[in-house]
């Protein structure tokens, strides 16, 4: 059967990132299911303009209710669609009896999480925490980050188990809401210069007659370690910030172990090569 009707237009630029971080997987569960607006008006009882608003990210923030029913119509979870969309609400700046209210006019507490799904977030919890932290050095906002990133995940659980590589599709996920909320540089680079005070190497040398030049190499490394090529600014932050095992590594980013040798290797070339380039006059 044809399609009818048009896609919803694109995500409006006024979504912010916690807003994005429903709506996106909302979106993307949409279009591969081949449902249409009209579908959606069929199955949550809602206009078309209203769906189509959500689903733009358009206008006043919406209300639980009118979320819960189009995700709902989708087939999605409602436990991380609720969080996430409790974030995105605060984000939006609407007050503590705003959210509570329009929570309260849903009678659904949700469903467990598929098993699977437990086991591969609980495996995975302390590694991605760490990473986190490297850019973003404050342990709550890691600890939410991590927790926003496994709810988006839940959310898009049944894409993420179709995939080649189940471990390359949620580092995926996780690494950009991280590095959507890091530091960065005037041109777009992620600023990891912070996280050298948190390195053991100037916590235990800070009496140090050489305690100035050890922090200023290690800044230089940091900063250049940015410059990488995702997988190897990955396997460097996950080695030398964090501290893993090769083979944690391997299984964290989804590639094999020979892979990681491979990219281990070309990083070091590559960061000895950038820390070794003459300075533009």
């Amino acid at each position: 059967m044809a399609r009818r009707g048009r896609p919803p237009a694109p995500i409006s630029p006024s979504a912010g990132p916690s807003h994005r971080a429903w709506l996106e997987p909302v979106r993307s569960v949409l279009f591969a299911s081949g449902l249409t607006l009209d579908d959606l008006v069929d199955r949550s009882g809602y206009s078309k303009t209203r769906i189509s608003e959500l689903l733009r990210g358009n206008g006043y923030y919406p209300a639980w209710e009118i979320t819960f029913s189009v995700t709902r119509a989708l087939g999605l979870p409602t436990h991380p669609l609720r969080r996430l969309w409790t974030a995105a609400a605060r984000e939006a700046h609407k007050g503590n009896d705003w959210i509570r209210h329009s929570i309260q006019q849903v009678a659904h507490e949700g469903e467990a999480p598929p098993l699977p799904y437990q086991a591969f977030t609980e495996a995975m919890q302390g590694a991605y925490t760490d990473y986190a932290r490297a850019f973003l050095l404050i342990d709550q906002r890691a600890q939410w980050v991590v927790s926003e990133a496994f709810d988006i995940l839940w959310v898009c659980w049944k894409e993420a188990v179709a995939s080649a590589n189940i471990h390359r599709y949620a580092w995926g996920l996780f690494r950009s809401r991280v590095l959507i909320r890091a530091l960065r540089h005037s041109d777009g680079h992620p600023d990891l210069r912070a996280a050298v005070f948190s390195t053991r190497e100037v916590h235990d040398h800070t009496t140090d007659p050489g305690h100035l030049i050890v922090l200023t190499e290690l800044i230089d490394l940091f900063d250049t370690i940015t410059r990488l090529p995702d997988d190897q600014m990955d396997l460097a932050v996950l080695q030398y910030l964090c501290g893993m095992p090769d083979n944690r590594i391997a299984e964290i980013l989804g590639i094999t172990p020979a892979l990681t040798h491979a990219v281990d290797h070309h990083a070091r070339a590559t960061v000895e090569a950038l820390l070794n380039a003459p300075t533009p006059e």
